[in-house]
């Protein structure tokens, strides 16, 4: 059984299972999957860095945790978007499951981010929020009407 976590784009985090890459596709739904590693190169984050729609919202919970798992700083780790699933990988780089020693470590590693570091990581998921809302409504297309106006017509 390969237990990954999954955190979804609305915050919530969910347990499930993931046998191959293309299961790892399927709860991402998307394509072009990429993988960052943990410093001590036992956690795989796997994202899509271009996620549509309300996917593109920050992942924060799981920005957070990469940044408590890598030698990343508040202002230069990447900023997750979507869902994102932590796995783990085995000695020959495939998939494999979470154990509860790992799952205790990553609940520990969350608990190891500063307040200042929260700060300026939330800081940095507002303005690039901001930022892509303002390029949503800049570059939203304009509707145009190519109807034809109406001619009343008499029958008969």
């Amino acid at each position: 059984m390969n237990t990954v976590l999954y955190f979804s784009a609305n915050g919530a985090v969910y347990e499930t299972r993931a046998y191959t890459k293309a299961d790892i596709d399927h709860l991402i739904q998307d394509q072009g999957l990429h993988c960052l590693t943990s410093a001590d190169n036992q956690f795989d984050f796997w994202f899509s860095p271009s996620a549509h729609g309300c996917q593109r919202r920050t992942n924060q919970f799981a920005t957070e945790l990469l940044l408590a798992t890598t030698d990343f700083t508040a202002r230069t780790v990447p900023l997750l978007r979507g869902g994102v699933v932590v796995a783990t990988h085995d000695g020959d780089g495939d998939l494999d499951g979470l154990s509860w020693q790992q799952l205790d470590m990553l609940a520990r590693h969350t608990r190891s981010v500063s307040r200042r570091d929260e700060r300026v990581l939330r800081r940095r998921v507002v303005r690039e929020d901001h930022r892509l809302r303002h390029e949503a409504a800049t570059f939203a297309p304009t509707f145009v009407s190519c109807a034809r106006p109406r001619t009343p017509v008499r029958l008969g």
